[in-house]
């Protein structure tokens, strides 16, 4: 997707910050007001899911293991599932 002008617009503001900060020397981050990430509902979208017990007790364990969200985890599966063109194989009896 080409960038818009007012997405080049604020790219040059976000430039023109981040070159300032570079400069200053110390930074005070008790006065610093934090905001919330503008492009964080274009990264992922929120999905409802009906997942099995089992499943679910299977991801929290191993989450536990690794120290991050069970809910990450299943998306990081699903990633790799993405990035290795991998297909489910089923067969009916």
């Amino acid at each position: 997707m080409p960038p818009t002008k007012a997405s080049a617009n604020s790219l040059n503001r976000v430039s023109s910050l981040f070159s300032s900060l570079l400069h200053k020397e110390e930074y005070d981050l008790n006065t610093m007001q934090s905001r919330p990430n503008p492009y964080a509902k274009q990264l992922k979208k929120q999905v409802t899911m009906r997942l099995e017990t089992d499943v679910i007790d299977y991801f929290k364990k191993m989450a536990e293991g690794v120290g991050i969200p069970y809910q990450s985890l299943i998306n990081l599966y699903l990633r790799d599932c993405v990035a290795s063109h991998r297909e489910l194989k089923m067969q009916w009896s």
